[in-house]
């Protein structure tokens, strides 16, 4: 038996592992660092982006990040599996974001969020877009921490409303009215600076 046949095996269960939801690699991972390490994968950007935006800067990011999966692999047993992973996992990043912030005044730089590299647009449209995410970042100041919150999960983590508000602790009706209130005040301070 040669070297590559004898991989074959463990190829094709990583193969499986790649078909497999999220929920049903959390059970996985119990027992396969193969497991965590693909709901690693599909969800580094999501938690790293969330952060990013939290704290403004790549460094603490990256920090936040790394114990947000730390946390995750030390605590998935803790995972039922009656909700989605992602928002099981993003409630660890709030809990970490909040413990870097506790003591403090939680601000939203969401500027530094532009950093996440992009390939596929081209240098005006990045140009443009950093414009326009410097005012919305500027908007995003001005809100209540609830609503910039809510927003922060919705658009830089990808959460949809009910996995929002299983992470806020709140109804999916309150998290559906602090965007709608979020978005409301938004559009109020960006007709206001773009005139």
């Amino acid at each position: 038996m040669d070297f590559l046949s004898s991989c074959q095996p463990y190829n094709q269960y990583l193969s499986e592992l790649i078909l497999r939801s999220d929920e049903e690699l959390a059970q996985k991972a119990l027992h396969s660092s193969e497991a965590f390490a693909e709901l690693y994968r599909r969800n580094l950007k999501a938690v790293y982006s969330y952060q990013l935006a939290r704290v403004g800067n790549v460094h603490d990011a990256q920090d936040l990040t790394t114990q947000t999966f730390l946390a995750a692999q030390e605590g998935i047993s803790s995972f039922r599996g009656q909700g989605k992973f992602a928002a099981w996992l993003m409630a660890i990043a709030r809990r970490k974001s909040a413990d870097y912030f506790r003591g403090k005044r939680s601000t939203l730089p969401l500027e530094k969020a532009s950093q996440v590299a992009d390939s596929s647009i081209t240098p005006e449209e990045f140009v443009n877009q950093q414009f326009s995410l410097e005012q919305v970042a500027q908007a995003l100041r001005r809100l209540s921490p609830e609503r910039a919150e809510a927003i922060a999960l919705k658009i830089f983590a990808g959460l949809s409303v009910a996995e929002t508000a299983q992470v806020m602790g709140k109804s999916e009706a309150a998290v559906k009215m602090l965007g709608c209130r979020a978005l409301k005040d938004l559009r109020k301070y960006l007709a206001t600076t773009c005139e």
